[in-house]
């Protein structure tokens, strides 16, 4: 159902950039103005400046942050700084770290996965599946980068149900005994390794193994769209070209779902503009939910911070149940969903989740207009989402519990999108490991 094409893979020369810990980058789309800004200035071809290039006086049509990428990237592998890989090959890659806002001392995980490229297909072709609605200005961002470059520089994050882990212990048989070409702890710490693999015999059997998986887009739908936007492109351009086109392929990292090491994080909305009263808000979802309050004095915020915290995530294992905080009120609140409000066995997926139900039942009560709508932030961490409301850079944080990866398959099965923000994927794979250079 799905194809997997081994590749000539592009990365960089370390003889000639130097520790390729310097010139790699986290993706684009989770970087700020600051972190765009050091990454440019840490070294002259960190990958930050073909996939995110600062804008700079008098851009226009032809000179613009787009085609200094183009024009960087012809220079830096005509220099040797990217060299293309001779054999096509699997890129087994690793990721050890310690999971976010876990306890001081818990043991690191290690996710594992492979780059590779795929083959594009529709959307609806049942043969990869989305599970989150994407938004057109990004999407327009990176096909001008693509139409550019002719290059996909950070893997789109697919998943593949193999419970038996087949794929994976293919991979790591092929690279037993051997070092890892590359092997590195990143800016947070993070133990990146990256092997590569070109035994023919390994790679036939680990493609066999994937044509019969669908995949899960994980993170990454907005670069999937677009490269099928780009490949629509180049058939127009082409005619009908014969056989597979270099541009009817994208650059993925393949995780297994049952991989122990994937983390997935909730995204939590924090309003920024006037909420009810508590008492107001109390009225308002009293109906739908079964509200429990923790008080906290100045002293005491943080113990019950704690608690508070730890019901929502004990008790929504078995119930939907968010977590409130208002401006200037002494309080966290859980809401738990009273049992008539909650979704029948046979409603899909999407009207199941966690996050559809609070769009559905919080968020339209406490922020009826469009306007305030769009004015929500959303951060992965607790305590910001709290602190935020706190500090009153927000009105009101409204928490969640992580949504389960059998719940992104299951919605993404059914053909269904879940609302927007809805799921992290973490930990997020760097830019810059292994790029994917087209020759068409």
């Amino acid at each position: 159902m799905s194809t997997i094409i081994p590749f000539h893979g592009t990365r960089y020369d370390a003889t000639v950039v130097g520790d390729v810990k310097q010139v790699v980058a986290p993706p684009y789309d989770i970087i700020d103005a600051s972190g765009q800004k050091a990454l440019h200035d840490r070294h002259p071809q960190n990958i930050i400046r073909l996939e995110l290039g600062l804008d700079q006086p008098g851009d226009g049509p032809t000179h613009n942050r787009y085609t200094r990428a183009a024009s960087s990237l012809r220079d830096w592998l005509t220099s040797g700084a990217l060299k293309r890989d001779a054999q096509p090959t699997l890129y087994y890659h690793t990721i050890e770290y310690t999971p976010p806002y876990a306890p001081a001392g818990s043991p690191t995980k290690i996710l594992k996965g492979f780059l590779t490229t795929v083959k594009l297909e529709a959307l609806d072709s049942g043969h990869i599946y989305p599970h989150e609605n994407t938004r057109s200005a990004a999407k327009t961002d990176r096909l001008n980068l693509l139409e550019a470059c002719k290059t996909n520089f950070s893997p789109i994050w697919s998943l593949y149900s193999d419970p038996h882990g087949a794929v994976m212990g293919l991979l790591e048989g092929a690279i037993k005994g051997t070092a890892a070409t590359i092997d590195f702890r990143d800016d947070v710490g993070f133990r990146q390794q990256l092997w590569a693999v070109t035994d023919p015999a390994v790679l036939k059997h680990a493609v066999d193994a994937l044509h019969s998986k669908p995949l899960f887009i994980a993170d990454g739908h907005h670069r999937y769209e677009t490269a099928l936007n780009y490949q629509k492109l180049r058939r127009q351009q082409a005619g009908v070209p014969v056989g597979l086109q270099p541009f009817d392929g994208v650059l993925m990292l393949l995780t297994a779902l049952e991989d122990p090491g994937l983390t997935v994080l909730p995204t939590h909305r924090v309003t920024t503009t006037a909420l009810p009263s508590y008492d107001r808000v109390h009225s308002l979802l009293g109906a739908t939910f079964d509200l429990q309050e923790f008080p906290f004095t100045a002293a005491t915020r943080a113990a019950t911070r704690a608690k508070f915290i730890e019901a929502m995530r004990t008790n929504g294992r078995t119930v939907p149940v968010f977590g409130l905080a208002l401006k200037g009120d002494s309080r966290y609140v859980t809401l738990s969903l009273k049992p008539a409000h909650r979704p029948p066995a046979q409603a899909s997926p999407r009207a199941k989740l966690d996050v559809s139900l609070l769009q559905q039942l919080v968020v339209p009560t406490l922020c009826p207009t469009q306007q305030e709508q769009e004015a929500i932030l959303y951060t992965k961490d607790d305590d910001e989402a709290l602190d935020w409301v706190a500090k009153g850079t927000g009105t009101g944080a409204l928490l969640l519990n992580a949504t389960k990866v059998s719940e992104v398959q299951a919605v993404a099965t059914a053909g269904e999108r879940m609302p927007h923000k809805s799921t992290y994927f973490f930990p997020k794979p760097l830019t810059g490991l292994v790029i994917n250079v087209m020759d068409a």
